[in-house]
């Protein structure tokens, strides 16, 4: 049988009811928001909590757990504007809601309806006896409505992979928390994969509702900076000093590449600074057409700062032999 809520809390003044409705704390409360807070003040709030209470940086910390799937809870249903209308119209019951029609459920006539042994998580034991007589599953006898089976709600999770592994893939471990339970889950990481991309976990996420399938991790992926080597698209720069003398006569370098160790380089006779030599194929792999990109090697000319007396002379008469001026048709 259905009944509205709020006539039925009403009509029999039990505190088991008041209570199923009370006891959980306020979504917005538990990210530290207004009901007013704009979707971009509401997903800062919950990245910075997840990272205070991450079980990850508080091991020794049991509450830490408990806080951080509060919170995950909480982002999930304020995070997306279609969960967050019904929450904000029915509270913690927004997800029995289904379609119905109408106004507040604890509203009066056109409210909409709901079967208390739904939302009351079968606390009279299922197909047992109920407090006011009757052998039905609901307190009110009856059957229990047909639910439609839904699939679970996402989780969002974010982690920070080495430079190395964005360019060349790899797996990362990522601790992750769903109902209430730790699970540490391996994400793939596809070679090629930019900073801020993103990894789909099928089947990952919460547990679906009356049968439905469960739902996915979204991943995003940060990749950290690498002390010599930068990204360009899908080309790789890294610079390499070399001295006045190895410009003008031209040398064989040492060239570091990112995961096929040291090459040998040969510099032109004559480079000036900022050119750029191409080592192909050492680049980053292009995750639609497969392709890698090249390395490129940026030329960096490091002039001594402390010469000797020797030194100075030498460059003197350098200078002499070869007085070119490159500014001469600069800014003729």
């Amino acid at each position: 049988m259905l009944m509205d809520l709020s006539t039925l809390c009403l009509r029999n003044k039990h505190l088991w009811c008041m209570v199923q409705f009370m006891s959980q704390r306020d979504y917005y409360e538990t990210l530290g928001v207004s009901r007013s807070a704009s979707a971009d003040e509401i997903r800062k709030a919950y990245k910075k909590l997840a990272r205070q209470f991450h079980p990850d940086a508080n091991a020794e910390d049991p509450g830490a757990q408990k806080k951080f799937a509060e919170i995950t809870e909480a982002w999930e249903v304020l995070g997306t504007d279609e969960k967050r209308k019904k929450y904000d119209q029915f509270g913690h019951n927004w997800s029995k809601v289904g379609d119905a029609q109408g106004g507040s459920p604890f509203g009066g006539g056109g409210g909409a309806q709901f079967d208390l042994n739904d939302i009351l998580g079968g606390m009279f034991g299922g197909g047992g006896g109920s407090p006011f007589g009757g052998g039905g599953g609901s307190p009110f006898g009856g059957g229990r409505r047909q639910t439609r089976a839904q699939k679970g709600q996402t989780v969002e999770a974010e982690i920070r992979v080495p430079f190395q592994v964005g360019v060349a893939g790899g797996e990362h471990e990522l601790t992750l928390q769903t109902s209430g339970k730790t699970e540490r889950l391996t994400v793939r990481i596809p070679a090629g994969i930019d900073d801020g991309g993103k990894v789909r976990l099928a089947g990952q996420g919460h547990p679906g509702y009356d049968g439905g399938a469960a739902g996915d991790v979204i991943v995003t992926i940060r990749v950290s900076a690498h002390p010599w080597f930068r990204r360009e698209g899908k080309n790789l720069l890294v610079d390499v000093p070399i001295t006045p003398s190895e410009a003008a006569l031209g040398a064989k370098v040492e060239v570091p590449t990112l995961t096929e160790g040291t090459l040998v380089l040969t510099v032109p006779a004559g480079t000036s600074g900022g050119a750029k030599m191409r080592l192909r194929g050492k680049g980053v792999p292009d995750r639609k057409t497969g392709q890698t990109g090249d390395q490129l090697v940026v030329v960096k000319i490091v002039t001594p700062k402390d010469l000797s007396e020797e030194a100075v002379e030498l460059f003197q008469e350098l200078m002499e032999a070869a007085p070119q001026n490159p500014r001469d048709e600069l800014w003729a």
